[in-house]
């Protein structure tokens, strides 16, 4: 097989054109930092606020630290100052190859993604996307990572939990699989660790003070005014000499937690003290670099070892399932591990979020705008969430072939109105988002507004996020709940050709012209793997079982309630068709934009089956108030699309379960 610097394709109907630029830097690192200037508070960024109104801004002094935060003033002398919405959110993902196991036992090699993080939650099929303070945390568990997926100490069996949606904590049993065994627990990037070669100590800001009590002209004791910041360890505490001639000065040492000076003992009591002797803290001399420095000083290097150990052979389809809120910050890591049943190519990856309006150009993924990553290399994508709704991501290096060998995954944005506080209404929340520029949506003028509010006026439905609590979910921010929803599955369409995946894994060239899929997927598996409840294992050439599969498609609903399907079809070659008998669908969304028309009118429609092309998603809500309990099927009724290969079931077909 060759590679040349220049490809052009055919996929679909587009033809494009493109050249691919190197990203320079090779290394692994990974970035997520605790604040940023759009979210400048480190302690307000592991948890998503209530939405009640725009984000304010106040004055500040370019070149100086923002009040109350770790980032420096912009240019534009304005900061968040409160009401911040959203969050920081990371992840870290491994771009080489792998192996999936098709309906019928057919072994298949692909083009794959995997997780370096959040691989606990990958597991058990819920997004590895996490916020800061999971992601910075290093692994110290009892056993070093173990080679291969640490998700390998995880029962893949799993509990079937027909209960699962009304559970208290539905993390736990996503998609109605419980863990038999918790194993392996770690949500942090693998191998995050200081790296002692690069770190430099650099003072910290310090700024801890403390005010001593005395009686008997002795020190009985020091309270601590204020713990300062950056302190990775206990600075020096001195105290003024004695006024009494013949007196003797106190000592005292600190203790430190959280980069706070937290208490100061008196190691002994000093005498002749008529008053309070002034005590002085030592500055934060031995901080590391960065706004939240740990004992660990984590300066975004990584194991080299641990990432190879877990990355390689460890891809899985579809890719990472990622999931972010509307006003987040997202910091993306991909890290290139390398083609190891290829070494003969250079592959290059890159992140390319389908018909996702990026923060730039540059993070885009599409080489001639923006950067590709080299093996043995990592690049940070960053991207300020956009409006509400299913999107879809994949490797955009000669993407007929990196598509179709697997390089596929779905990525979904959560809605504002699904933070809004029960004291506010779904309508007023939406007219607030008017005072935020970047999501305001003025109908009259713009055409492609995608949250008008709704017609008829405020309908006084309340909103549900309660004591950092959503109990309400939406699918958008619709301003009149049309869109709530119980229970969510992302549904991911995908096909693939295994004559071109066998060439892929050998020597031979690429028969693009001749490519037909065969093998037809939900969720990287076709029937009946697609109602096997918890993730599907492949022993791959490492000889190390890998859990290439994790998500199932099994759709379960207690009577009276509502699913949420995020439908994508990532597909290279073939439409799609999916059907629902005995529960109609209801499309609210197309493509990430509410149904609904510039007057406020939805357009929602109901049917009986959907169709998609590739690059297309769907959101559509199955409701079983009145559906008898039994056992439903979403599957397609093209034949030739409901088989593994050959003469038998499988393909496109899932069950939908309808309990009491």
């Amino acid at each position: 097989m060759t590679r040349s610097f220049s490809h052009c394709l055919l996929l679909t109907s587009l033809i494009v054109c493109f050249g691919a630029v190197a990203a320079s830097a090779q290394s692994f690192r990974v970035q997520c930092p605790a604040s940023t200037i759009t979210h400048p508070v480190a302690a307000n960024n592991n948890s998503e606020p209530a939405y009640t109104g725009g984000t304010t801004y106040a004055a500040c002094t370019p070149g100086n630290l923002i009040p109350g935060g770790n980032a420096f003033c912009p240019p534009s002398g304005l900061y968040p100052a409160s009401n911040v919405n959203g969050a920081v959110k990371c992840q870290q993902i491994s771009g080489g190859d792998g192996y999936s196991t098709m309906g019928d036992g057919t072994q298949t090699y692909m083009f794959s993604f995997g997780p370096l993080s959040g691989i606990a939650d990958i597991a058990k099929g819920l997004p590895g996307t996490q916020f800061p303070a999971v992601f910075n945390s290093s692994y110290s568990g009892a056993t070093p990572v173990a080679p291969g997926d640490p998700a390998a100490t995880d029962d893949p069996s799993g509990n079937f939990n027909a209960n699962c949606p009304t559970a208290a904590n539905p993390a736990t049993c996503y998609q109605n699989v419980l863990g038999a065994s918790p194993g392996f627990s770690y949500n942090g990037a693998i191998g995050l660790a200081g790296d002692q070669e690069v770190e430099v100590p650099i003072p910290g800001t310090g700024g801890a003070t403390a005010v001593a009590t005395v009686a008997g002209g002795i020190v009985t004791a020091v309270t601590i005014t204020n713990g300062g910041i950056g302190y990775t360890g206990p600075p020096l505490v001195t105290f003024s000499p004695p006024s009494t001639p013949g007196g003797i000065t106190a000592l005292g040492t600190a203790t430190v937690s959280g980069g706070q000076v937290i208490d100061i003992d008196v190691t002994f009591t000093g005498s002749g003290y008529a008053t309070a002797p002034t005590i002085t803290i030592g500055p934060a001399s031995n901080a590391c670099a960065g706004p939240n420095p740990s004992s660990q000083c984590l300066t975004g290097h990584v194991d080299p070892r641990q990432i190879m150990d877990v990355g390689v052979m460890n891809g899985n389809i579809p890719a990472p399932l990622m999931a972010i809120d509307e006003d987040d910050e997202f910091f993306l890591t991909l890290t290139n591990v390398g083609m190891i049943m290829r070494p003969d190519l250079f592959e290059q990856h890159t992140v390319h979020f389908h018909g996702y309006p990026n923060a730039s150009s540059f993070y885009d993924g599409v080489p001639d705008a923006s950067v590709a990553i080299n093996i043995g290399a990592s690049f940070t994508y960053y991207y300020l969430a956009p409006d509400a709704g299913t999107y879809f991501w994949h490797c955009h290096i000669t993407p007929p072939e990196h598509l179709q060998m697997g390089m596929v995954g779905q990525i979904y944005v959560r809605p504002r109105q699904n933070r809004v506080p029960a004291t506010m209404t779904l309508y007023a929340a939406l007219q607030q988002q008017e005072t935020d520029l970047r999501t305001k949506c003025d109908s009259n003028t713009d055409i492609l507004c995608s949250n008008p509010l709704p017609s008829g006026g405020d309908n006084h439905t309340p909103g549900g996020f309660v004591s950092g609590t959503a109990t309400k979910k939406f699918a958008y921010n619709d301003g009149d709940g049309s869109t709530a929803y119980d229970v969510e599955y992302p549904i991911q369409i995908h096909g693939f050709d295994p004559n071109f995946h066998f060439v892929g894994m050998t020597f031979n060239p690429e028969g693009f012209a001749d490519m037909k899929d065969k093998y037809f997927l939900l969720n990287g598996r076709s029937y009946p793997d697609t109602v096997t409840p918890g993730p599907l294992e492949t022993q791959s050439a490492d000889t190390v079982n890998h859990f290439s599969q994790p998500l199932h498609s099994i759709i379960t609903l207690k009577a009276g309630q509502k699913a949420l399907l995020r439908i994508s079809d990532l597909d290279v070659s073939e439409y799609q068709t999916l059907a629902s008998l005995g529960i109609p669908m209801k499309v609210i969304g197309y493509n990430a934009k509410l149904l609904r028309d510039q007057s406020g009118n939805n357009l929602y429609y109901t049917t009986n089956s959907i169709t998609l092309g590739g690059g297309e998603s769907l959101d559509v809500i199955l409701d079983s108030t009145g559906v008898p309990p039994g056992t439903y099927f979403l599957y397609t009724p093209n034949l030739d699309h409901l088989s593994n290969d050959a003469e038998n079931f499988g393909g496109l077909m899932t069950e939908i379960h309808v309990t009491n």
